[in-house]
């Protein structure tokens, strides 16, 4: 079992040299099978979508990480920067414009009576709803009498209907909470 420290070092290494693009007299060529027991993997790895990153359970149980390079088995890693090579953020520059206090206070206070306003219509829709639900059980119209499948398709809309409106509204108290 490699040591943290040991691990570390490799990554480093591995995303220096997919940094720089180089390639070494095959040191950096390996193929998945390779770069999985050099990791310790235990399991298969699996490719993480929308990277050439793939992920398997070390033998510690950890989940180790690691990139093998799209292409051919022995193909060398792509010369991409790694996020870690990006810069840093920087501040914004002195000529930002900036909100005042007083400014981002009202329209905080104008947000939160949006929010208000939605609650309360959510809330009447679901009353509605419900209303028209009927526990489940509302009295059949005279063409769902014949046809049990019409009224089962109205029962299942209408409880739809009053579970949109319960999250909705579950939803718009969160976000009020939340302020």
């Amino acid at each position: 079992m490699t040591s943290p420290s040991n691990r570390s070092r490799r990554a480093f290494r591995w995303c220096v040299a997919a940094l720089l693009g180089c390639v070494a007299t095959g040191a950096l060529a390996v193929t998945l099978a390779q770069k999985a027991r050099e990791e310790g993997c235990t399991d298969k790895p699996v490719r993480l979508s929308g990277s050439d990153m793939y992920k398997c359970t070390a033998g510690s149980g950890n989940m180790s990480y690691f990139n093998v390079p799209d292409g051919t088995a022995e193909s060398a890693p792509a010369a991409r920067p790694s996020p870690a090579a990006r810069p840093a953020t920087s501040p914004s520059p002195a000529s930002f414009p900036k909100i005042d206090a007083g400014t981002q206070k009202s329209r905080d206070d104008l947000r939160r009576k949006v929010l208000q306003d939605e609650l309360a219509n959510e809330e009447k829709l679901l009353a509605e709803a419900k209303a028209a639900w009927g526990d489940g059980s509302p009295p059949p119209l005279p063409e769902e009498k014949a046809n049990a499948q019409k009224y089962a398709d109205r029962i299942a809309r209408l409880r739809q209907a009053v579970q949109l409106h319960e999250r909705n509204v579950d939803a718009l108290k969160r976000e009020l909470g939340a302020r």
